[in-house]
């Protein structure tokens, strides 16, 4: 898949996410994408990036939803998990420039209105304040974790009484 830009690692990685024990809808790839902190904002880049996937054999529509192919879920594994979002973007990126698929698979059907409904869905959810699952948990403070000292015991210390 030689023409690839930020936002098909962007979709990769939100469909990955998404998509991990049940085919995704749209909306819910969109919520990974701004969980991931690569918002959709052009339902057009999206829209054409998402045939593109379906194309060259790495989405399909499975069960109402999108899941990735094997081939798809491959070009997302084993990536670092200390790395950033930018970090995993880059890396997809360059398993996209060195992917070739084996032949040309049918399109999924997508329009930009879709990506458009899914994010004004998305953004409708979001005003909400609703539990959203996909949030990312909160960072734990590093100075509060060095006062608590990792050989202190609640109880105090174990003592041998001979």
């Amino acid at each position: 898949m030689y023409p690839t830009n930020d936002i098909d690692a962007q979709l990769l990685l939100a469909t990955l996410i998404a998509s991990k024990r049940r085919p995704a809808e749209l909306v819910e790839i969109v919520a990974a994408a701004d969980v991931l902190g690569c918002p959709v904002t052009s339902g057009n880049l999206w829209a054409e990036s998402f045939r593109r996937f379906a194309t060259h054999g790495l989405i399909v529509a499975a069960e109402g939803g999108y899941a990735l192919t094997p081939a798809g879920q491959a070009l997302g594994e084993k990536l670092p998990k200390k790395a950033d979002t930018s970090e995993r973007v880059f890396l997809v990126r360059e398993r996209l420039s060195a992917y070739m698929p084996a032949e040309k698979s049918p399109s999924v059907p997508m329009s930009t209105e879709q990506f458009e409904e899914a994010m004004a869905a998305h953004a409708v959810a979001a005003k909400q304040g609703g539990k959203n699952l996909l949030m990312p948990k909160p960072k734990v403070d590093e100075d509060a974790q060095r006062g608590r000292g990792p050989g202190r015991r609640p109880f105090g210390a174990n003592r041998r009484r001979g």
